[in-house]
């Protein structure tokens, strides 16, 4: 599974979001708009074993995989001293399509997921020695947790309960560990809060915008949300893993056993709150991604605790069975998947396509490259930060390329190349239907129409282009953040929902 990973990272083109995070290890960054920025350190150090290549660039999320399945292995290995569970627990992420295959896709979950894992390896370490030095070691990589996504702040919950409900709660608040650990989790996080800091919590303020616009309800979010969890745990999978953490919570907090309130917690508490929030809110495929593998450890412990616990055997049998199904039609439906995308040449899907969707910029970028050398511009312009992703990664810095709006995106990032850009034509390359027509009416801008290109994947049109000649006119790199060309979708015009995330 690890070689099928490998073959995918290094066959299939990046997605959008992929190069844009590939312009981030460019940069060197505290924080960015979006994320913080262990994806692009992540990234960086990829490309520079591999080079600026498919597989450098998501290679630490091949690594990734690997260092969860070991921690998922030593945390059931720890807890239940039973071969099969560990077997289990490393098997169950491979039969899950997000982990199995799509843990080679760069996102910054990947970075999340095992320091996430390391986070919760570390209190069963604490449960299992009753050593009050491995909340230094949980404070460490929750911090580093932290500084690879916003969402993980969601495990706090378990956190506290796993101290709070079970019967040395009374020890470990009189102790200094759990305030020490608390204390260098912060200090590993701050890099962003100096980020922020020095520009104005712009990244705070762009998830706490995202997270409570006001949007009408809608069951067809609800369904989107309920969908990709199937889709991407498991058809099988996800209600064996429910079933076991409603089971684990059960036994944690009727008898306040802190490893099991901790597994049951850290992935009820997220789960139950996207589930509510996706009554109003598109929930994005990787948001909940960092909590599933916390999931299955709690399958692999439940299927040892429940004859223990006095469960019927006909009971355990059936939950034996099934995490053996889930296992076995997770992997297959994974390779099947592989296969699809790698070796198959049809689409089955049309422009729905979740990979397909996003192929096809190298067509973009030859057309781009011939008009570049007919019409003698030296730079590239775009609307949007997917085009503007893709550009950059297929020109690798031959000319600059800039992303005229949304300028927040780009704080502190360094000079793309002014002197290629002021006083020369550029290249204006924009996603149809073009929205930006108002926003360059306000400044000189002069756009001559050059042609369209369309970007198609496996004989389907995905979308299509226009390029433009532009000049007259010099964008500006750090406009103020009341201007328009500052402001981010999420505040003109994104909340709805309905665009593109």
């Amino acid at each position: 599974m690890t070689i099928v990973r490998i073959v995918y990272a290094s066959v299939l083109d990046l997605r959008t979001d992929e190069a844009y995070y590939w312009t981030w290890s460019k940069e060197l960054q505290l924080c960015f708009l979006d994320h913080p920025p262990m994806i692009a350190w992540f990234i960086r150090l990829g490309t520079a074993l591999f080079g600026d290549t498919n597989l450098g660039v998501r290679f630490a999320g091949i690594v990734a995989m690997g260092a969860s399945q070991l921690l998922l292995a030593d945390i059931v290995r720890r807890v239940t001293h039973d071969a099969r569970a560990v077997m289990l627990a490393a098997l169950l992420p491979e039969a899950a399509l997000y982990y199995g295959l799509l843990m080679a896709k760069v996102a910054p979950d990947i970075a999340a997921i095992p320091f996430a894992l390391a986070m919760i390896w570390a209190l069963v370490r604490l449960a299992e020695t009753d050593d009050g030095r491995w909340w230094l070691a949980a404070g460490l990589f929750g911090g580093l947790a932290l500084l690879s996504k916003f969402t993980v702040v969601m495990l706090l919950p378990a956190v506290a309960a796993f101290l709070l409900v079970p019967g040395w709660r009374s020890r470990w608040l009189l102790s200094p560990y759990p305030w020490c650990g608390a204390l260098i989790a912060l200090v590993v996080f701050s890099p962003v809060l100096i980020w922020n800091a020095q520009h104005d919590w712009a990244s705070f303020r762009f998830q706490f915008v995202r997270a409570t616009a006001p949007r009408d309800f809608s069951l067809r979010t609800f369904g989107d949300y309920l969908g990709l969890q199937f889709g991407q745990v498991g058809f099988v999978v996800l209600p064996v893993t429910l079933s076991a953490l409603t089971l684990t919570a059960w036994r944690g907090y009727r008898k306040r056993q802190p490893v099991a309130i901790l597994l049951s917690t850290a992935v009820l508490v997220p789960f139950l709150y996207f589930l509510w929030k996706s009554f109003t809110l598109r929930i994005g495929d990787t948001w909940p991604m960092f909590m599933w593998p916390i999931g299955f450890a709690a399958v692999a412990i439940n299927i040892v605790a429940l004859p223990r616990d006095g469960a019927s055997a006909w009971f355990t049998r059936s939950t034996r069975r099934w995490a053996r199904i889930a296992v076995a039609s997770g992997i297959a439906t994974v390779l099947l998947i592989f296969l699809y995308y790698v070796a198959a040449p049809w689409n089955f899907l049309g422009r729905t396509d979740p990979i397909g969707a996003e192929a096809g910029y190298q067509q973009v970028a030859a057309r781009v490259d011939q008009e570049l050398a007919r019409t003698g511009a030296t730079w590239i312009a775009t609307s949007d930060y997917r085009t503007y992703a893709m550009m950059r990664w297929f020109f690798r810095g031959r000319v600059p390329v800039i992303q005229i709006n949304e300028r927040a995106r780009f704080m502190g990032f360094r000079d793309p190349g002014m002197g290629l850009i002021a006083g020369h034509p550029g290249l204006y390359v924009v996603r149809e239907p073009d929205g930006t027509g108002r926003l360059l009416a306000e400044t000189t801008a002069r756009r001559e129409p050059l042609g369209r290109v369309e970007r198609t994947w496996r004989g389907v049109v995905m979308d299509r282009y226009a390029i433009d000649t532009l000049t007259g006119w010099t964008p500006e790199l750090a406009p103020p953040p009341d201007s328009p060309f500052y402001q981010w979708r999420w505040l003109a015009g994104e909340l709805d929902g309905t665009a593109r995330a």
